[in-house]
Formats: C-alpha cells, structure tokens, sequence
C-alpha cells in the first residue's frame, strides 16, 4: 500500500469520527477531479452513475470493469474514495470476502456492501446470510490490514421492504 493510500484511508477514518460530512457520487475521473476541486473532502463512486455512463443498468457492470474504475478513481483524486461495491458481486460469503480483497487492492478508503440480492421476486439475502456476507467482508478487510471502512448497506427502503 502506497504512503497515499495509507493517508486517504486515515483521513476517511477521522471524518467517520469528526461527524457528519458531504461525499458526492462521480461516475469517471473527470468528475471525480471537478468535484474534488469544489472542494469536497470525500467521493464515493456510484455503481448506477458509472453503469449509465456505459449505456448499462445499474448492477450491470462486470467485476473486472468496476475494480479498474475504483482504481482509476482512486489514483485520480487527492481525497477518500468510498466504493458503492453493490452486493460484493457474489452471493456466497468467500465469494464476496474474495472480491472485497481485490476491491481493497484499488486503494479504496472505504466500501460498502448491500443487501440486495438483484432479483425483483427476492429482492434481499435472507437476514442471517447478509449478516454473513457483512462478517466475510470485513474478515477480508482485516486480513488485508483493517484499514478500509465498511458499511453495510441496506436496500429494505429501495426494494419496498421497510423493516429493518
């Protein structure tokens, strides 16, 4: 990990523990370099943003496309970078554990992964399975040095299921 890498990923920390703050959502490198000249003192990628810059869905974009964009992003700006990770791109805990090790690799300062399962019928992990692909992730995380902030996010609202 470059000394930079190691700086954003401290200075991302210190923000979580100094309150609230602003994080836009580029979708290229272009920007990601706008918004960090306004001033912004984090960015978080967008998994729709990138997606329709594509021509493609949101939830649409390969893993090995989605990593090359975090890791251009990142090497890009001067600030943290959040990675919106969807669902870890995989359903099973190693599996995501795996992607989130390579995800790590980029020079993310955080990430974040969901609960959501991309099928309309089930639109959600079933609650033990999401705790363990939370737990994997972090396991991956630790093992990479425990550096990266993690956020599990919860889609309930998005896919009409409320109930926390």
């Amino acid at each position: 990990m470059s000394a930079d890498t190691a700086e954003k990923r401290r200075r991302f920390h210190e923000l979580h523990e100094s309150g609230c703050f602003l994080m836009p959502n580029p979708w290229d490198v272009g920007s990601a370099l706008a918004l960090q000249n306004l001033g912004f003192v984090a960015l978080a990628s967008t998994s729709a943003g990138m997606g329709w810059s594509l021509g493609r869905a949101d939830n649409h974009t390969p893993l090995d496309e989605v990593l090359g964009h975090l890791a251009a992003l990142a090497a890009a700006i001067d600030v943290p970078l959040n990675a919106d990770f969807e669902n870890g791109f995989a359903d099973e805990p190693a599996a995501v554990a795996a992607n989130v090790a390579r995800a790590v690799e980029t020079g993310v300062a955080g990430l974040s992964i969901e609960d959501s399962t991309g099928d309309q019928r089930n639109p959600l992990y079933e609650f033990n399975l999401a705790v363990e692909r939370v737990a994997a992730a972090r396991s991956a995380i630790d093992a990479a040095g425990g550096e990266v902030v993690l956020t599990a996010r919860s889609e309930g609202f998005i896919a009409g299921r409320p109930d926390l």
